[in-house]
């Protein structure tokens, strides 16, 4: 009995000790996307290879919602002889009006703030996939450098990060015919996050982005890869659903 009294008493002395220890101080918050450069697996699955090619397929998905709302014809993917990843599509262009619970332009606020986007019953998006207004904010929190040029109504803006953090707010840079429109993602994913690898895999994004073209009828992909000799584009465009224009 006087055992089990001691033990007790040695129980409640180490909650003691402990309890002191765990106290506010040991209460994180993070504020921005900090909790995304903290545990990036929780948003993207790993930051392994898999990890790293799903940053690409997070801002193909913004372009394939433009698609879905019948806007966006056609999706550039291009691997630049540097290493980073261009994604453009001819949509509507991200909005770049202010928006009000931020007081930032919403191309900003798209970029840096997460669950922020057109996908929560705001009328942006009646259909969508990806990882639902979480995307952009994480490619970006979890690469080094990424910038953005729109085009829409006639003009032309762009607006650059560094670390998730904006580095030149956004600004018109010029202006377009209003014929042309759509949004311009550059990225290069960060290699303190992606330890295992930065490369991207041409075979893991051909097969993918062919994959995608078969899933949209008449939308039209391309795939180029600038750091070939030979930077052949591929072009993926499915009319019709046959035996014969399956791609897997």
């Amino acid at each position: 009995m006087a055992d089990k009294s001691k033990e007790n008493l040695d129980k409640v002395k180490k909650y003691e000790k402990e309890a002191d220890k765990y106290n506010a101080s040991q209460i994180q918050v993070l504020g921005g996307l900090e909790a995304v450069r903290k545990r990036p697996g929780m948003y993207i699955g790993s930051t392994s290879s898999q990890g790293l090619h799903h940053l690409v397929w997070e801002i193909i998905d913004n372009s394939i919602d433009e698609r879905l709302a019948g806007f966006a014809t056609k999706i550039e993917v291009t691997i630049n002889e540097d290493g980073s990843v261009t994604v453009q599509d001819d949509g509507r262009g991200i909005p770049v009006d202010i928006q009000e619970k931020t007081g930032r332009p919403a191309l900003e606020t798209v970029f840096t703030v997460l669950h922020a986007g057109g996908k929560f019953g705001g009328g942006g998006y009646k259909v969508s996939g990806g990882l639902h207004g979480v995307g952009a904010s994480v490619v970006n929190a979890l690469s080094t450098k990424l910038d953005v040029t729109v085009m829409r109504d006639g003009k032309k803006y762009f607006i650059d990060f560094d670390h998730g953090r904006v580095k030149d707010e956004m600004k018109q840079i010029g202006t377009v015919p209003l014929s042309e429109h759509g949004t311009i993602v550059h990225f290069y994913p960060d290699p303190d996050i992606f330890t295992e690898t930065t490369v991207f895999d041409d075979k893991i994004l051909k097969n993918r982005i062919r994959e995608l073209a078969f899933l949209n009828k008449g939308l039209t992909l391309t795939f180029t890869d600038k750091r070939k000799d030979t930077a052949e584009t591929d072009v993926y465009k499915y009319e019709a659903v046959s035996r014969n224009t399956l791609p897997f």
